[in-house]
């Protein structure tokens, strides 16, 4: 089934029993945590061509997080039982799997290499030429907050606010 999500649209909650793995056609998704303590961390980006969650993709589990669109977003729900049935009956279905999730992991890499390169205001200029490549005509500070830009870029939200202010980074 295809689905389309508009900014701030829900794609799955933390929590929710993994019924479903979804292949994003287009778009771009933020996936927050919430914490115990009431602390809601952005921890992941998704983005085209990716099959969501990530740790369902073998087996199931519930979902990590939440995933909220931060563009148009169009969708594939893909029902898990049916997945899982695929996995079992096309056993090089699992190389696509190991593909994907190699992807992700150079996705994870290269932000790792993002937070520990140059100055946070060459962090956040990378952070803003990748979103770019998602969403180019919006400014950052309409896809993220402060504090998610912070989060992502690894510095306190009032140093976002101050680069944000000495220069473009839309």
């Amino acid at each position: 089934m295809i689905m389309t999500l508009h900014r701030g649209e829900v794609l799955f909650r933390q929590g929710d029993p993994g019924t479903y793995l979804y292949r994003i056609i287009s778009g771009l998704c933020k996936v927050t945590r919430l914490h115990e303590n009431g602390n809601i961390i952005l921890f992941n980006l998704v983005y085209t061509g990716e099959i969501v969650p990530h740790h369902s993709l073998i087996t199931p589990k519930e979902c990590h997080g939440t995933a909220i669109a931060m563009v148009k977003t169009v969708v594939e729900r893909i029902p898990a039982e049916e997945w899982y049935e695929g996995l079992r009956q096309q056993p090089d279905k699992a190389l696509d799997v190991a593909k994907l999730l190699q992807d992700k992991l150079r996705f994870m890499q290269q932000r790792i290499d993002h937070l520990t390169i140059g100055t946070p205001s060459e962090r956040l200029e990378l952070l803003s030429a990748w979103l770019r490549s998602y969403a180019d005509t919006m400014p950052i500070t309409e896809l993220l907050t402060q504090e998610e830009i912070g989060q992502f870029i690894g510095v306190r939200r009032e140093t976002v606010n101050r680069l944000l202010r000495q220069g473009q980074h839309g």
